[in-house]
């Protein structure tokens, strides 16, 4: 039985761990922090019994992941939950637009774009499994799904700005731009317009789920199925260097590659170490967690039954705001999305009191308070919501880099989403998971398909690891 080391007890780096150990790998893993998630902890932190996710809240990707798919992680606990709508993004008009996993009625409430949006996202959602299994993998392999590819990749090329001109109404054009700027790029770049396509083909296969419980229960869960496939977890480890590791066959780093270059020292081969400290971040985000008595009051008829509510206003502005952050400057109003996972997992709340998350896109380490910002935004479409606030705690992007090293200047997407980096990440190589050094290998979201809790960097880096020592083809 070969051994394996895996460090960082994230989603990606448990899940290399489950891959190493379903091939008969004994596998420990350590993890700095006391608890193990990285981005997808939970905990009660304003109020006792109000459950808050500190990372991660809605996760689309995670439902939709060929490697969780794959895990019967309903057996450990895991259970999902969907809000009556995916997400909602008002305007000033008082209006909002809305996307549901009804593709129908999706169609019915985008009114006279209803067509076009079928029309683009029908097919995408239809053959979404097979598209997953291409664009969710290192982007050099052989295809084995060509005509999914070939009708998301041309228009995923184009910069959202461009793509976005087919709506005829401000509803779907600004559902598009919010889609969009989970790329946290200027929508006038090229590839941004993947993300608008991914997001909303995934609503329509299978909803914008939350986890009940919180967050943390995904990652509970595949804990559980490693300890029931062998391996070890120790929490509170803090790794300095690799030469401190114990001696194994495979090493998982599920760390940025700065970090990963830091512990390796002199034994990455130069050219890596000038890639890993070469790798561009994202913008940043300001955390604020809400606690909100009867919850936010929505002026529009969607946003009050939302899981998702993208807060900025017109697809212009989402596009201005997210130049602005990409340039370093502090927008009036910023993107904010705003998560209600208490609708679809009422167990969240105390009483009427309601756990709402939100972030706001922000330059890379600002350095700020972003708190008022955001509130303001969520007077502008919501108006009576600050007097409903009993409870709230913001973390800044130097604040969330001290939780979770992995964020660095507070970037929460693992890397920025540049065309280069969208295709090749953290480097140009046929195989982005190997860091040059034998037997240690990358996983963390800075590598392949990025960012989002679904497992797949680090899976995709253990079955790099598992091919190299000879243990799949």
């Amino acid at each position: 039985m070969n051994s394996a080391i895996v460090v960082g007890a994230g989603p990606n780096g448990l899940a290399a761990a489950v891959t190493l150990a379903q091939h008969g790998m004994e596998v420990t893993v350590l993890e700095a922090a006391d608890t193990i998630g990285g981005g997808t902890r939970s905990t009660e932190r304003i109020l006792p019994g109000l459950l808050h996710d500190d990372g991660a809240a809605v996760h689309p990707i995670g439902l939709a992941s060929p490697f969780f798919r794959s895990l019967d992680l309903a057996a450990h606990g895991l259970e999902w939950a969907w809000p009556d709508i995916d997400l909602a993004h008002p305007l000033d008009s008082g209006r909002a637009g809305a996307m549901v996993t009804s593709l129908d009625e999706t169609v019915r409430i985008l009114g006279r774009d209803g067509g076009r949006w079928r029309a683009l996202f029908g097919p995408l959602a239809d053959s979404f499994d097979e598209l997953a299994q291409e664009v969710l993998r290192p982007m050099v392999h052989v295809p084995r799904h060509l005509a999914p590819l070939a009708r998301f990749g041309p228009a995923a090329l184009l910069p959202a700005t461009a793509l976005g001109r087919i709506w005829r109404t401000e509803e779907a054009a600004a559902l598009f731009a919010g889609n969009a700027a989970h790329g946290w790029h200027p929508l006038n770049r090229p590839t941004t317009s993947a993300f608008g396509l991914m997001f909303a083909a995934i609503s329509h296969r299978y909803g914008w789920p939350v986890v009940k419980g919180g967050s943390a229960r995904l990652t509970d869960a595949l804990a559980k199925l490693l300890i029931g496939l062998g391996g070890r977890i120790e929490t509170g480890h803090r790794v300095r260097s690799l030469t401190a590791l114990p001696s194994a066959d495979v090493i998982m780093l599920d760390l940025e590659p700065g970090t990963v270059a830091d512990l390796a020292g002199d034994a990455l081969p130069t050219r890596m170490q000038k890639a890993y400290r070469r790798f561009r971040r994202a913008p940043a985000a300001f955390k604020v967690d809400f606690a909100i008595e009867g919850g936010i009051p929505w002026r529009d008829e969607f946003s009050g039954r939302a899981g998702t509510v993208h807060v900025c206003g017109s697809a212009a502005e989402v596009a201005a705001a997210e130049n602005d952050i990409h340039h370093g400057r502090m927008p009036e109003r910023p993107f904010v999305l705003v998560a209600q996972q208490y609708l679809a997992d009422p167990q969240r709340s105390v009483g009427d009191v309601h756990p709402v998350y939100t972030y706001a896109h922000v330059p890379r380490n600002y350095a700020g308070d972003a708190t008022e910002h955001i509130i303001t935004q969520l007077e502008r479409f919501a108006p009576g919501t600050r007097e409903r606030i009993v409870g709230l705690e913001a973390r800044s992007p130097r604040t969330l880099a001290q939780s979770n090293a992995n964020l660095v200047g507070g970037d929460i997407i693992g890397g920025a989403n540049t065309p280069l980096q969208v295709i090749m990440r953290p480097r140009v190589s046929l195989d982005p998971y190997y860091t040059g050094m034998p037997g240690v290998y990358i996983c963390s979201a800075s590598t392949p398909p990025g960012a989002g809790v679904h497992g797949m960097c680090g899976h995709n880096a253990a079955l790099s690891a598992l091919r190299r020592t000879g243990r799949v083809g």
